[in-house]
């Protein structure tokens, strides 16, 4: 898996593509930066072409950090929903060693509505940074954790199988090894904080549809007003 760098300046980019153009043999679009203010967007549309004849979009290609997300994410994503999730990952840059082993748990990473909710509910899960295989698990459990006392053994402490028991305790639980730790799921009440109505996205992160915005524009040109 690649790691997120500190230095990237966004969570991931996606190729948005006009899709009137395209289906008449043009690919027409930009790579977009996420997270992405609504201005930002609406002057990516105008660029490319949306917004008056060409109403429509979808998205060709991603450029994800997180693999795990890369390959969820599809071609007619809502671009709000997408620019809650980018947030979402920024504000976890301090401790995306965690967030990398828990999307390697691949637990609630079915849809970007799961991985908003998931980024809400990492305290539903435990995470042993530097612990990289069977025999680490073994030895923090029985060594580190102060579960065990093998202070009386003597010699017989030599025999202790850590890798084997590692790996029971592994099956048991359930986890798994990240490239940096191991997770497991810790039996928290998982709470899914964003249920699927972009109304209940924050407003700073929706984007909306330049059909709607130019509509609005000529109404208020008219003479007609929000109430």
């Amino acid at each position: 898996m690649m790691n997120v760098s500190d230095t990237r300046d966004c969570a991931f980019e996606a190729f948005v593509t006009n899709l009137g153009k395209y289906n008449e043999g043009f690919l027409v679009g930009e790579w977009v930066k996420f997270p992405v203010t609504n201005e930002e967007m609406q002057a990516i549309f105008r660029r490319i072409g949306i917004g008056r004849r060409y109403e429509e979009w979808f998205i060709t290609d991603y450029d994800c950090p997180d693999a795990a997300i890369g390959k969820m994410l599809g071609e007619y994503e809502s671009l709000s929903e997408l620019n809650y999730l980018a947030e979402q990952i920024m504000e976890l840059r301090e401790s995306d060693d965690f967030w990398q082993a828990v999307l390697d748990l691949g637990e609630n990473t079915g849809s970007v509505q799961e991985l908003i909710n998931l980024t809400e509910n990492l305290d539903c899960f435990d995470y042993l940074p530097g612990v990289q295989n069977d025999y680490d698990l073994g030895y923090y459990w029985i060594e580190e954790s102060g579960c065990y006392d093998t202070s009386n053994l003597g010699a017989l402490a030599n025999y202790i199988d850590y890798e084997g028991f590692g790996r029971d305790i592994r099956y048991e639980e359930g986890g798994v090894f990240g490239d940096n730790g191991y997770v497991r799921s810790n039996g928290g009440r998982f709470v899914d904080i964003y249920d699927g109505d972009i109304e209940s996205i924050p407003e700073e992160y929706r984007i909306s549809s330049p059909v709607v915005m130019e509509r609005n524009t000529s109404e208020k040109q008219n003479g007609w007003h929000e109430r």
